[in-house]
């Protein structure tokens, strides 16, 4: 072990190769579903958890694309799954995040995530974190994945 936290995520593509990014409430910062897994969760399960926790959104685990582990930040590594959104899945008006925490300065619940919207990956770093878009840009680039989930 490397002392590393892992996050599992989905890294859902609309036909055009746009990908799903989610606004973190209470911040600057827009990301992809992901979180930590539970006890007994398989990355896979973690992923999917995540996703309809912060989405309402529920990708079987046939439809997706195992990506394998990343360096993410000096403490965190992503578990990562790629999937094609269905026309079903395409409404952002429908998301919706059962994920709540208390806000800082008062305790009261609210949602994770809070919006949601579809990002030409030349777009990108307009909206997420450094770590997510140096990804994007290195080791995973979103226009050679949608390529290779087109024929998946």
């Amino acid at each position: 072990m490397n002392g590393k936290t892992v996050s599992c995520g989905i890294v859902l593509l609309d036909p055009e190769g746009r990908v799903l990014l989610a606004h973190a409430t209470g911040t600057d910062h827009w990301d992809i579903p992901k979180g930590q897994g539970e006890t007994g969760e398989t990355e896979v399960q973690s992923a999917r958890r995540e996703m309809v926790e912060e989405t309402g959104i529920d990708v079987s685990a046939a439809r997706l694309v195992d990506l394998g582990r990343f360096a993410y930040r000096r403490d965190k590594d992503l578990h990562l799954f790629a999937a094609r959104a269905l026309a079903s899945e395409s409404d952002l008006s429908r998301c919706v995040c059962v994920s709540m925490f208390p806000r800082r300065h008062d305790g009261v619940m609210i949602p994770e995530m809070d919006a949601w919207r579809w990002v030409a990956p030349a777009d990108v770093a307009q909206y997420a974190s450094r770590s997510l878009t140096r990804l994007f840009n290195t080791a995973l680039s979103l226009t050679e994945l949608h390529r290779r989930i087109e024929t998946a």
